[in-house]
C-alpha cells in the first residue's frame, strides 16, 4: 500500500468520529460542483428474485436455499412479467433482477429446468427475462448476477441499464473454515476483483459495495473501499457504493454474531465518502436503518438505492422498505430534497458509450433533464390532468430549510440588475423547498410588473405551406412526400387563400395574423414580401406577425441582399413584428445534434438583433425537453437578455415545451419526451426571474400545456395566455391532444381561478380598445 494511502488509513481509523463525520458531509455536500444543491436520491424499484438457488453457501445469507424448499428453481416468464407488471403499475422505474450466483453449477435441479427450456446457464435465461421486461413493461433492469465475465458483462449491456456485484470484503481470511465465506468459491476476492474490472472494461456502470460486520478488521474495511477506488480511477464505472451492515438472521450459522457496532458503520460510511471519488455515490440501506436514518445521513450518504412499493426486500425479508414519504421528510429537515433517479446514475446517460443503442431509447422515456427520473407520466400534450394546481403550481407544496445561496440569487433577480448563467443553472435545479421558493419569488415578481391582470390577442395561424427543405429532428409539421408525416399531407397555400383567412380572421374578431410556415424550396424573399402584400390588401388594419428569423435569412439569401435590407422592405410592405421561433436552443452543441442545416446562434441573433434595429419587434423562445439540459437553458437565457439590453425590441418571452409523441427523433429512441411538470413550471418561473429587467411579458402555451396546466403556470410567473391560435397545426402535428381553438371564457376562468382579470391586447400590448379608436 503507497505511504499516502497508509496515512490515510490511520487517519480514518484513529480520527475522532465527529470530525470524520463533519468531513464526510463537507464533501458529500460539495461533491456535485456549486451549481446543484444537495440533494439526497433513490430508484424506485420492484424487486424480482429470478432464483433463490445458489453456488455459494455464504453463513448469513437467507435468500438462498435448496432446490427442495421452492416449487421450481426458478421464476417462469410470466410469473417474472407478473412482478414486473405490478412494479410498473406500482410508479416504478427499476427492475432489479437479484439470484444466487449459477446455481447450475452447484444443483442437478437448475441446470435440467435450464436446459429444458432452451438455456445453457442461469445469466442466459437473466438476460432473456430481462430483455422480455424491458420489451414488455419500459421497466429498466438492473441485474444482480454474481461474478460474471466481460463477455456477460458485454452480453447485459443492451438488456441492462445497469449492474450490481458487492465486493464485501478483500479479506482472504474470510474464506478460512469456520468464516463467513468458507466454501464459497465466488467470494474469493480476487475472483470478484477481476469480474469488477471486467464489468469496467465491457462499459457497465456498475454498483458495488461493502459489508460490514462479517468477521473483517477495521483496517480490512477501509482496504476494500480503497481497492472499490482504484478500481474506479481504472474504468469509471462505478457509480454507487453500497456500505452494507450484517444483521444477523435466525436459521444461519452467524445468528449468534455481533453485529459491527452504531461507531463502526457510521465511521466506514464517512470513510466510503472520504476515499471514494466525488462522482461515485455513497449508499446506505435504510430498511436496515430504519432507526438511526438521520445518523447515516449524518454520516455523508446522498443515496437510500433502491426502494420499492410494491416488493419485499428478499434478502431481508425481515426489514421492511421505510415510507417514501417518510423518507422525504426526513430529508427535507436537513435541506437534502429528495429526489427518484434512476437505476443507472445522470453521468452514464450524459457521457457517451456507457449505455448500448439498444438501452437507450428506454432510458430517455424515463428521464429528465438532468439524467433523474421524471416526475410523473405527463407530457406536454397529453390530455391527462397536469400534476399541478393554481395553489400548488408543483404538484404539491413543500416544506425544509432553503439554502442561502439560492436566497441570495432570487434577490438579486428580483433587483434587476441580472443574474449570470451559473446561478440561472442554480435555479434550474431547484428541488423541493427550494424550488417552491424559486416559484413563489417568480408569481412576486410577476404581479409587481404586470399587476393583477392575465393578457391575450385575438389572433389566427396561418401555416401556408408544411413542405420545408430542412431536416430539423424534432419537427413533425414540415412534410418532403406525400408519404412523410403520420398527420397531414404536404400542401402549399395560394395566395387567395391566404387573403381569404386573413378575412376571416378578422371577421371573427382577430387584431393579429400569424404568418409561418416551412422552408418550400422554390420560396424566394418576393414570395414572402406577395404573402405579406396578399394579406395587406385584403386586410390593411390587419397586424401581420409573421416569419421566422429562419424564413428572413432564406427570404435575403435568394434575393442576394443583407438581411437588414431585406428586413426593411418586410417593414415597409406593412410587416408589424416577427415571432422569434427557430430559436429551438441558443447553444450550437444542441443545434448540432437537432437541427443541423438551420441557423446557427450568432445567426439567428443577428437577424433578430437586425429586426429590431430597423423597428420591427420580436416575440422570443425556447423549445425544450429533448436533448439538452439546464445549462443549456440558462445559457438561452442569458443570450436573450444580453440581446434585449442591447436591442430592446423583445416583447415577450415564450417556452414551446416540446410536444413528443410524432416528433422524428423521439420515435427513433433519440430524446426525451418533452419536459417534466416540474421542468416546465420551472421554465417559465425562472425565466421571469432572469430576464427581469429585460423583458416584462412571460407567455404560457395553452396548446402545449393545456389550459389546466397554463393556469397553474400563470401562478409562477406567467401573465400572458398568448394567442387564441385559430388553426393552430405545429403542435397538433406533433401529437398534442388540446385544441385548435381557444375559448375565451375558458381564458378568464384560467385568469379567475388565479385571481387575476382577462383582458385582450395588441400584438405589441397596447389596450385594444384604443388601438381600435
Amino acid at each position: 500500500m503507497a505511504r499516502d494511502d497508509e496515512a490515510l488509513k490511520t487517519r480514518l481509523l484513529l480520527a475522532p468520529l465527529d470530525d470524520l463525520l463533519a468531513e464526510a458531509r463537507t464533501r458529500r455536500y460539495t461533491r456535485a460542483g456549486p451549481l446543484t444543491p444537495a440533494r439526497m436520491t433513490y430508484s424506485r424499484k420492484v424487486f424480482i428474485p429470478l432464483t433463490r438457488l445458489c453456488a455459494d453457501v455464504c453463513h448469513y445469507c437467507t435468500f438462498a436455499t435448496t432446490p427442495s424448499r421452492l416449487a421450481a428453481p426458478y421464476l417462469t416468464e410470466a410469473e417474472v412479467l407478473e412482478i414486473a407488471r405490478a412494479g410498473a403499475a406500482g410508479g416504478c422505474k427499476e427492475a432489479l433482477f437479484t439470484l444466487g450466483d449459477a446455481p447450475e453449477r452447484r444443483y442437478a435441479a437448475a441446470r435440467e429446468w435450464l436446459i429444458e427450456r432452451g438455456f445453457a446457464r442461469t445469466i442466459d435465461y437473466v438476460r432473456h427475462c430481462a430483455e422480455m421486461v424491458l420489451r414488455e413493461t419500459g421497466l429498466l433492469p438492473h441485474i444482480n448476477a454474481g461474478v460474471l465475465d466481460e463477455d456477460d458483462w458485454r452480453m447485459l449491456r443492451p438488456v441492462a441499464a445497469s449492474v450490481g456485484l458487492m465486493l464485501e470484503s478483500t479479506s482472504d481470511r474470510l474464506m478460512d473454515k469456520g468464516m463467513c465465506h468458507h466454501g464459497s468459491p465466488d467470494k474469493v476476492p480476487a475472483v470478484r476483483l477481476a469480474s469488477l474490472a471486467a464489468a469496467g472494461r465491457a462499459g457497465v456502470p456498475t454498483t458495488s459495495g461493502v459489508l460490514i460486520g462479517i468477521g473483517e478488521t477495521a483496517e480490512e474495511r477501509i482496504e476494500a473501499l480503497f481497492a472499490l477506488r482504484d478500481l474506479h480511477l481504472s474504468h469509471r464505472h462505478l457509480q454507487e457504493v453500497i456500505v452494507q451492515n450484517f444483521c444477523p438472521k435466525p436459521g444461519t450459522k452467524m445468528s449468534g454474531a455481533a453485529e459491527a457496532s452504531e461507531a463502526d458503520f457510521l465511521r466506514t460510511i464517512a470513510a466510503a465518502r472520504i476515499v471514494l471519488p466525488a462522482e461515485v455515490s455513497v449508499q446506505a440501506p435504510p430498511n436496515l436503518n430504519d432507526e438511526r436514518l438521520c445518523e447515516l445521513i449524518d454520516a455523508g450518504i446522498d443515496d437510500w438505492g433502491g426502494v420499492s412499493p410494491v416488493t419485499q426486500d428478499h434478502v431481508n425479508p425481515e426489514a421492511a422498505w421505510p415510507e417514501i414519504d417518510r423518507l422525504e421528510a426526513i430529508c427535507a429537515r436537513v435541506g437534502m430534497p429528495l429526489v427518484e433517479r434512476l437505476t443507472v446514475y445522470p453521468r452514464f446517460i450524459a457521457e457517451g458509450g456507457w449505455l448500448d443503442p439498444a438501452i437507450r431509447p428506454a432510458v430517455l422515456r424515463l428521464a429528465d433533464s438532468e439524467g433523474l427520473g421524471r416526475d410523473s407520466a405527463w407530457s406536454p400534450g397529453m390530455a391527462q390532468p397536469v400534476p399541478g394546481t393554481v395553489h400548488a403550481p408543483l404538484g404539491r407544496r413543500y416544506e425544509g430549510p432553503v439554502a442561502s445561496r439560492i436566497h441570495r440569487i432570487l434577490d438579486r433577480a428580483a433587483g434587476g440588475g441580472g443574474i449570470g448563467e451559473d446561478d440561472i443553472t442554480a435555479l434550474f435545479a431547484a428541488r423541493g423547498s427550494a424550488a417552491q421558493a424559486v416559484v413563489e419569488a417568480a408569481d412576486a415578481l410577476r404581479a409587481e410588473v404586470n399587476g393583477e391582470v392575465v393578457t391575450y390577442v385575438v389572433n389566427r395561424n396561418i401555416n401556408y405551406t408544411n413542405i420545408c427543405t430542412h431536416a430539423c429532428s424534432f419537427c413533425a409539421f414540415s412534410k418532403t412526400s406525400s408519404k412523410a408525416g403520420l398527420r397531414d399531407k404536404p400542401y402549399n397555400l395560394d395566395l387567395s387563400e391566404i387573403a381569404s383567412r386573413a378575412r376571416e380572421a378578422v371577421a371573427r374578431g382577430a387584431t393579429e395574423v400569424c404568418l409561418q410556415g416551412g422552408i418550400h424550396p422554390s420560396y424566394t424573399g418576393d414570395t414572402y414580401l406577395a404573402i405579406l402584400r396578399a394579406v395587406k390588401d385584403a386586410c390593411p388594419d390587419l397586424h401581420v406577425h409573421a416569419f421566422s428569423p429562419l424564413e428572413v435569412s432564406q427570404g435575403a439569401r435568394t434575393l442576394g441582399m443583407p438581411v437588414s435590407d431585406y428586413l426593411t422592405r418586410l417593414r415597409d410592405a406593412g410587416l408589424g413584428s416577427l415571432p422569434g421561433t427557430a430559436a429551438e436552443i441558443l447553444c450550437d452543441d444542441i443545434r448540432a445534434q437537432i437541427c443541423p442545416d438551420k441557423l446557427t446562434t450568432g445567426e439567428w441573433l443577428d437577424v433578430v438583433g437586425s429586426a429590431h434595429r430597423v423597428g420591427l419587434p420580436t416575440t422570443s423562445t425556447i423549445m425544450f425537453g429533448h436533448l439538452e439540459n439546464p445549462r443549456h437553458w440558462a445559457r438561452h437565457l442569458a443570450e436573450l437578455r444580453n440581446l434585449q439590453l442591447d436591442t430592446g425590441g423583445i416583447t415577450e418571452f415564450v417556452p414551446l415545451p416540446l410536444v413528443h409523441m410524432e416528433a422524428p427523433f423521439y420515435r427513433k429512441g433519440l430524446s426525451r419526451k418533452g419536459p417534466t411538470w416540474r421542468e416546465a413550471v420551472m421554465m417559465h418561473a425562472v425565466a421571469r426571474l432572469a430576464l427581469h429587467g429585460a423583458i416584462s411579458s412571460i407567455q404560457v402555451s395553452w396548446c402545449k400545456l393545456g389550459m389546466d396546466g397554463a393556469a397553474a403556470v400563470l401562478a409562477a410567473g406567467a401573465n400572458d395566455l398568448g394567442g387564441v391560435l385559430m388553426d393552430e397545426s405545429i403542435s397538433r402535428a406533433a401529437g398534442a391532444s388540446h385544441g385548435q381553438l381557444a375559448d375565451v371564457a375558458d381564458m378568464r376562468s384560467a385568469a379567475q381561478s388565479v385571481g387575476r382579470k382577462l383582458r385582450q391586447r395588441t400584438t405589441l400590448y397596447k389596450d385594444v380598445a384604443a388601438e381600435m379608436a
